[in-house]
C-alpha cells in the first residue's frame, strides 16, 4: 500500500529529473556527429581556452569560463553574505525596518536577465550613475563605461549582482536573528561583554544554520549564474570574452555557434553539474563539522 502512494512521486521524478540527467550524460560521450567520443568532449572543454586561459598570466582577461566563475564566488559570496548579514543586525531594532528591507528585497525578486539590461544604463559610460560618480571625486579611470572595458566588465557585473542578491542573505539572517532569545544579548551587555565579542560568541554561532542555507544558496547561484550575464553582454561574454562564464559556454555551444555542438554542450553541463553537486556536499559537511 506505501509503495503506491509514493509511485506517482516516483513516476514525475524519473520523467522530468532522472530521464533529462542520464540523456544528457550520455549525449556527453558523442560528437557533433553523433559518433561516440567517449571522454573527448571533456578532454576538449577542459583543454579549451575558452575554459582556462592563463597563459602569460598576469595579462588582460579574458582568464576562461572557469576561472571567471570561480572570480564569482571569490569576490561575490563574502560581499553578498557579510553585507546581507550586517544589514540584518542594523535593522534588527529600527521602526519601519520592514520598509527597508522590502526594498532591498526587490533586487532578490527582479529577474536577473532585467537585472542584466539594467547594468548596461548603471555602468554607461555617458549617463551611468558609477561612471559620473566616479568622475566626480577625482577618479576618471573608473569614468568610463565599465561594460565597455575587459578589465572591469566581469567586476562591474559582479558587484551589481551584489545588490540584486544581498536581500536573499539579509531576509535569511533577519529570520534566524527572531529565533534567537534576547536573553542571551541581555545578559551578555549586564556582564559587560563587548558588541563584537557578543556577535562572535553568541549571535554568530547561533546563526550557523542560516549561514548554511546562504553559502550554498549563493555558491549555487554563483556556479550556475547565466542571464545577468547574458542580458548586460552578448552570447559571447561581452568584450573578448571577459565575463564569460560556464553556464553560457554550454548556451552558446548548444544554441548560438553553427553546427551546434549538442555533445560539447552536454560536456559542459555534466561538468558544471558535477562542479555544482561537487561544492553543495563539501559546504554542508564542512559547515556541520563545524
Amino acid at each position: 500500500m506505501r509503495i503506491a502512494f509514493f509511485t506517482p512521486a516516483l513516476l514525475l521524478i524519473m520523467l522530468f529529473v532522472a530521464y533529462p540527467v542520464l540523456t544528457t550524460i550520455g549525449v556527453s560521450f558523442f560528437d557533433a556527429n553523433g559518433h561516440f567520443v567517449g571522454l573527448g568532449n571533456y578532454q576538449q572543454v577542459l583543454g579549451s581556452p575558452d575554459t582556462i586561459n592563463l597563459n602569460g598570466f598576469p595579462k588582460p582577461p579574458p582568464y576562461g569560463t572557469l576561472i571567471n566563475n570561480a572570480v564569482w564566488i571569490a569576490i561575490h559570496l563574502p560581499l553578498s553574505m557579510f553585507l546581507g548579514l550586517w544589514l540584518a543586525l542594523v535593522l534588527r531594532e529600527v521602526r519601519g525596518s520592514s520598509w527597508v528591507k522590502t526594498a532591498i528585497f526587490i533586487g532578490m525578486v527582479t529577474p536577473l536577465i532585467i537585472g542584466g539590461i539594467m547594468m548596461l544604463y548603471i555602468y554607461d559610460g555617458s549617463i551611468g550613475v558609477v561612471p559620473r560618480f566616479f568622475d566626480a571625486i577625482g577618479i576618471h579611470s573608473l569614468g568610463v563605461g565599465w561594460l565597455q572595458r575587459p578589465t572591469t566588465l566581469l567586476f562591474g557585473l559582479i558587484f551589481g549582482s551584489v545588490w540584486l542578491w544581498t536581500g536573499f542573505s539579509m531576509i535569511v539572517y533577519s529570520a534566524g536573528l527572531t529565533t534567537i532569545p534576547k536573553e542571551y544579548w541581555e545578559a551578555a551587555k549586564i556582564d559587560g561583554t563587548s558588541t563584537f565579542r557578543t556577535f562572535t560568541q553568541i549571535t554568530f554561532p547561533l546563526l550557523k544554520p542560516m549561514t548554511i542555507v546562504v553559502f550554498t544558496m549563493s555558491i549555487l547561484y554563483e556556479l550556475k549564474i547565466f542571464d545577468l550575464v547574458y542580458g548586460a553582454t552578448n552570447p559571447q561574454g561581452g568584450v573578448g570574452g571577459a565575463a564569460d562564464v560556464l553556464a553560457l559556454q554550454m548556451f552558446r555551444e548548444a544554441f548560438v555557434q553553427l553546427p551546434a555542438d549538442y555533445g560539447t554542450a552536454a560536456a559542459v553541463a555534466t561538468f558544471l553539474s558535477l562542479l555544482t553537486l561537487a561544492a553543495t556536499v563539501m559546504t554542508i559537511r564542512y559547515m556541520v563539522k563545524r
